[in-house]
């Protein structure tokens, strides 16, 4: 007691000295050093000691031969059950995607899922009927079962494997040492691993935090953008150039507003990067100068809306129609399946056919010609009601044929009509029309002449 009294005693006393004068309470303490690594090491070599020490323990022991028990019995299940669970899902075809993803999440998560089924009761019960300190290892077991699975289940919205892999593996090493007592020893163990250049303080732990923040906020950034765009797509009354423009503009802000917030989390001052972006723009002076004319060329397309997707388009030997718009180029697929990036300086500066510029009509031409005999008049009729006949060729817009010379042998025509899905093809609707003049011509004795020679061989007799 005596001794308690004096350590009361000296505290009360050395109170004064603490707090003694303004000065003196309005100073900061300062901000102890972090420990260095070697010690923090030791600290949890000893923590793994004393808990490799606690195993001998007989009711630890019995803990651990517990939650043994439970994953071998979660295991035969898994294994019964399995197989059964997939069968049925193979039943179950017209579910949504999203549920049969559900279905197959849980047919290869099966023994953790029945692993935290059985421990958790199991812990209840423990808790009711016998001390704390008996329950307290497999508890424990059982927090870390459970958030393996919350993360197994959260990250499945990722949609890379590669990407849904690192997350899920890193949360699981830091929810497994957060619940052991151990975060805050591997923390400061990371904050001792650094680097330092000039004024800047680069640390293990400031990586891989930075990268953690960064890739969570570029997460939600593409979450966001992916929604917000599909969204505008279904506005009709904006035009599909202004809708590409407009989610090209949200998916910088979005991505922008991710980086610098995830520099600003990390403790990065922004400051330093007046220095960068001068250094960028050096860069884009020199080095990225047909870069910067594509993306400038893409806003330029975007807001006069000279070109859209789905506009049928000719640029030099290239026949298609627009797929999509891209920042630095344009995605061109013609009717053989072959898909061109055509950089979107090229369609600036160059001449481009816009076969839908304004609207979807193409009128094409077709010359043939027939033979002295027949009559003009009829030619000209039967070709337009020939072409007429044809699918794809607009009714209301009619097929006119026109006499445009007297050739060598045959009388020249050229007929004419509209389509209005270049789309489609244009060779094709030709060959179309072509068989129907071939048709229509033989119906009513036609002739379609060609170029005839006559070889004539001749004697030559040399006198003897």
């Amino acid at each position: 007691m005596s001794g308690d009294n004096s350590e009361e005693t000296g505290a009360v006393a050395s109170g004064p000295d603490i707090t003694s004068g303004a000065d003196t309470a309005a100073q900061v303490p300062a901000t102890p050093p972090p420990p260095p690594p070697e010690e923090v090491a030791r600290g949890l070599l000893a923590q793994g000691i004393d808990f490799l020490e606690s195993l001998l323990r007989p009711w630890v022991a019995y803990q651990m031969l517990i939650a043994l028990g439970i994953f071998i019995i979660s295991y035969l299940i898994a294994r019964y059950l399995g197989p059964r669970w997939q069968g049925w899902l193979r039943t179950r075809e017209g579910w949504p995607t999203w549920r049969m993803r559900l279905g197959v999440l849980i047919r290869q998560r099966m023994q953790l899922i029945v692993f935290v089924g059985i421990i958790w009761p199991l812990i209840w019960i423990m808790r009711e009927v016998t001390w704390p300190f008996r329950s307290y290892y497999i508890t424990i077991i059982g927090k870390i079962a459970f958030a393996l699975l919350v993360i197994a289940i959260a990250t499945r919205l990722i949609k890379s494997p590669t990407l849904r892999s690192i997350v899920r593996t890193g949360g699981w090493i830091w929810v497994t040492l957060w619940i052991l007592g151990l975060a805050d020893s591997v923390v400061a163990l990371m904050s001792g691993i650094a680097l330092d250049f000039g004024d800047i303080h680069l640390s293990l732990w400031m990586i891989v935090q930075s990268v953690a923040v960064l890739g969570a906020l570029f997460f939600v950034a593409r979450f966001l953008s992916a929604s917000s765009s599909k969204r505008i797509k279904t506005i009709h009354d904006v035009s599909p150039s202004m809708q590409v423009l407009m989610i090209k503009l949200l998916q910088v802000l979005l991505y922008g507003s991710a980086f610098f917030l995830g520099l600003r989390v990390v403790g990065v001052d922004l400051t330093g990067l007046a220095v960068l972006s001068g250094a960028i723009g050096v860069g884009l002076g020199f080095g990225l100068q047909k870069v910067v004319s594509n993306l400038v060329s893409g806003i330029i397309i975007l807001l006069d809306k000279s070109i859209k997707p789905g506009d049928v388009i000719s640029l030099g030997n290239t026949f298609g129609w627009i797929e999509q718009l891209g920042a630095r180029y344009v995605s061109v697929v013609t009717r053989d399946g072959r898909e061109y990036l055509i950089p979107n300086e090229d369609l600036i500066t160059g001449q481009v056919v816009n076969w839908s510029h304004t609207n979807a009509f193409v009128r094409l031409d077709i010359h043939f010609g027939t033979a002295y005999g027949a009559d003009p008049h009829l030619v000209r009729r039967v070709a337009c009601e020939a072409a007429a006949k044809v699918d794809r060729v607009l009714s209301f817009r009619p097929p006119v044929c026109h006499i445009v010379g007297f050739g060598d042998s045959s009388v020249d025509y050229v007929l004419r009509f509209w389509i209005e899905d270049p789309t489609g093809g244009l060779t094709n609707i030709r060959g179309n029309v072509f068989l129907a003049l071939w048709d229509a011509f033989q119906e009513h004795d036609i002739g379609i002449p060609f170029p005839q020679r006559e070889v004539r061989m001749l004697n030559d007799d040399h006198p003897g």
